[in-house]
């Protein structure tokens, strides 16, 4: 039963599928949960270091049901967006209903959509179409290409552009890293045509596809739900994206690694990434929380990852702290003296 404990992840569209159907004040439902709610239970549930035995982890490698509970979340996603577009089309809304329904379902496809597809990106063949079909509803198809051969290669540096700088406020980071991002993603896949002889106009430029792909997407849309659905699914995918970007920001900010004499980085370790042990927002995210864990290790799966003694420890779950970075003062009292002083600049 301990297995089926990451169903609660599923609680998130549950709510944005009640949100979108009793349409008025209730629309703001999942970010009152989310940002509401979430927080302040997670304040009196408990956090766990612990890691698994070797034959819990043997047995729970081979169980296919965490792989299906990760698919699930592609029909989840695209029948709550189809939903909220259905309904903003179809219906007289007050514009305030249809800012929670915005909401609402952006929650949905940064939660369940970039952060499963972030997973599954790590993996292999057909997960990792997956994993991009995941990301095309909050036009992210990008993050694919810079997170595996960028964000992997530089986190924790100043030249990574999804590290926060120490001191740096959240609202100043979503802007940074944003743009940056989609640059080193075209970086790396113009790098990557050069080194195998492709020419841009190539079915091998990713980058290329994904724009094809998420102009298609949007294109559709239009036809489908008209200008209103354009713009709701447009303003969908932001919300999904300072969703990720919030849960970029709590991941490595402030951590740095050290050069050695050679002028090279240190390789990444588990003192580079914030972990956190904290049961509820482990189980929404899919353990996304150990993500020192993760970047030590990126091909482990989420049931698989460990705590480690040496990372650096948030003091609440990433939902709360999600919560503290929207208030850059109170994030840096709380979390600038947990920054280790090697890394200060």
């Amino acid at each position: 039963m301990k297995d089926l404990k990451y169903i609660s992840a599923y609680s998130i569209p549950f709510i944005a599928v009640l949100s979108i159907s009793l349409q008025g004040i209730y629309t703001y439902l999942t970010p009152i949960y989310v940002f509401g709610l979430i927080p302040i239970i997670e304040l009196f549930t408990s956090s766990s270091e612990e890691n698994l035995d070797n034959e819990t982890r043997l047995s729970k490698s081979k169980k296919r049901l965490f792989d299906w509970l990760l698919y699930i979340n592609l029909p989840i996603i695209y029948v709550i967006l189809f939903y909220a577009l259905y309904t903003v089309s179809h219906f007289s809304l007050a514009s305030y209903e249809i800012i929670g329904i915005i909401f609402s379902t952006g929650i949905v496809l940064g939660a369940n959509g970039i952060n499963v597809g972030h997973e599954l990106g790590h993996r292999f063949s057909t997960e990792r179409f997956i994993a991009k079909a995941l990301l095309l509803p909050s036009l992210y198809m990008h993050f694919y290409v810079e997170h595996n051969f960028g964000h992997h290669l530089k986190a924790a540096t100043n030249e990574d552009p999804a590290t926060a700088r120490y001191n740096q406020p959240l609202y100043f980071f979503w802007f940074t890293s944003i743009i940056r991002q989609y640059v080193s993603a075209w970086k790396i896949q113009i790098k990557s045509l050069k080194q195998n002889n492709q020419s841009f106009i190539s079915h091998k430029n990713d980058m290329l596809w994904y724009l094809i792909i998420t102009t298609i997407y949007l294109i559709l849309t239009f036809i489908s739900f008209g200008h209103v659905g354009l713009v709701v699914a447009i303003s969908c995918g932001v919300i999904g994206i300072l969703l990720l970007e919030t849960i970029n920001y709590i991941e490595h900010y402030g951590l740095l690694r050290k050069k050695n004499n050679s002028g090279r980085y240190e390789r990444v370790r588990e003192i580079h990434s914030w972990n956190s042990n904290h049961l509820l927002g482990r189980i929404l995210l899919f353990e996304l929380t150990r993500h020192s864990d993760h970047h030590y290790r990126a091909s482990k799966k989420y049931q698989l990852l460990d705590h480690h003694k040496e990372s650096p420890q948030l003091p609440f779950g990433y939902p709360t702290s999600m919560v503290l970075s929207f208030f850059p003062p109170l994030w840096f009292m709380i979390m600038n003296k947990r920054v280790p002083k090697e890394m200060k600049p």
